[in-house]
């Protein structure tokens, strides 16, 4: 029997197929290697991590930076079982953390960390997907059925007017005009995602920066968009204005809620070994708007993206909801995490390889 052997650049890759973060550091505690799972779980740039400090590039370790010098100087590891990472304006993280040190050559650690919520987090995502699913279809359903009688009555209002001589009965009719064509508006918007996107290669910064233009020409005075750009990433296979609306219907969703006020960030990472509604990706973009308003209220929290939901006076509820529809038909998905003070949409787009752009 033969055994084939592993060279130089199979160990690399091997690690980078497992759903165990693992990060290598040298003897400054500084990032000698981080696999993709460690990319996704703590929203990292290899490009950008690897020579950084630990605590700089993960600001989640930086509290436990003393045992991790200890074990350096003592030469023995050790492992935490249900750890606690903590980040100022974040939820916690809980993990399986085992650090090794590593043996041969100059000192250093090996940190094998497994994400305990990373499963209840991917359920949580599919059952998302399958509500969200359910009531675009039941909400279709009523918009095809409300669309028919709307134009019965504008046209009946139409003609109402023309046998009135008097003016002031003439406006009543007017308004039944007007309101038949808001609902026709209305109901347009919600069956819109219809429309089946038009794929091609893009560069998902050429549509951060138009979705930047709209906003800062929408909201002139007072709102900041900020840019935390990874220029590294690949092109996308998908539809352009379709993934403009989307991300323009989150970051327009951000401004509104602080009043075209305080800050908006447009960030841009590769998210590796993504899974999303059982199926897994090796490598997906992911595009956050981040802002410094008051938060998603928890009574939202889980209905935010269905339709005609809105924590605004005057919201219509379908900004996030279609975002999502747009964002679906990519076999994407968005994630969000809010706290007073900062709230992080993610949306997640899966990069697909030429064999698949074939397919």
């Amino acid at each position: 029997m033969k055994f084939s052997v592993l060279n130089r650049g199979q160990p690399a890759a091997i690690l980078d197929g497992l759903t165990t973060a693992v990060i290598t550091l040298d003897h400054a505690l500084r990032i000698t290697y981080i696999n993709s799972a460690a990319e996704s779980l703590f929203g990292l740039s290899r490009h950008h991590a690897l020579g950084e400090s630990l605590a700089e590039a993960v600001a989640r370790f930086a509290e436990h930076e003393p045992r991790l010098r200890r074990a350096l100087e003592t030469g023995s590891g050790f492992i935490e079982r249900e750890l606690k990472l903590h980040r100022t304006g974040e939820e916690p993280i809980t993990v399986d953390c085992t650090v090794t040190p590593l043996l041969g050559g100059k000192p250093g650690l090996m940190m094998e960390i497994l994400a305990l919520d990373r499963h209840l987090r991917i359920s949580r995502d599919e059952l998302l997907l399958t509500q969200h699913q359910a009531s675009r279809e039941l909400i279709r359903g009523l918009a095809h059925e409300i669309k028919n009688p709307l134009g019965g009555i504008r046209g009946a209002a139409q003609l109402l007017e023309r046998e009135l001589s008097d003016p002031e009965l003439r406006e009543f009719t007017q308004v039944i005009v007007k309101e038949a064509d808001r609902l026709q508006s209305l109901m347009n918007r919600l069956l819109t995602p219809n429309r089946l996107p038009r794929m091609e290669p893009i560069n998902v910064h050429e549509v951060t920066e138009r979705v930047r233009t709209l906003l800062l020409a929408e909201f002139p005075d007072g709102l900041s968009v900020g840019r935390d750009y990874d220029t590294s990433l690949p092109d996308l296979l998908g539809d352009k204005e379709q993934l403009i609306q989307a991300i323009l219907n989150v970051a327009r969703n951000a401004a509104q809620a602080s009043e075209g006020r305080g800050e908006i960030r447009l960030v841009t990472r590769i998210a590796r070994q993504v899974t999303i509604a059982r199926a897994r990706h090796r490598l997906a973009v992911a595009v956050a708007i981040e802002d410094d308003g008051p938060g998603v209220p928890a009574e939202l929290a889980e209905s935010i993206f269905y339709p005609l939901v809105s924590g605004r006076e005057g919201g219509t509820g379908l900004g996030l909801s279609l975002a999502q529809s747009y964002v679906s038909q990519h076999q994407g998905l968005i994630e969000f995490e809010s706290v007073p003070g900062r709230t992080r949409f993610t949306i997640l787009l899966p990069v697909r390889s030429r064999e698949e752009r074939t397919q």
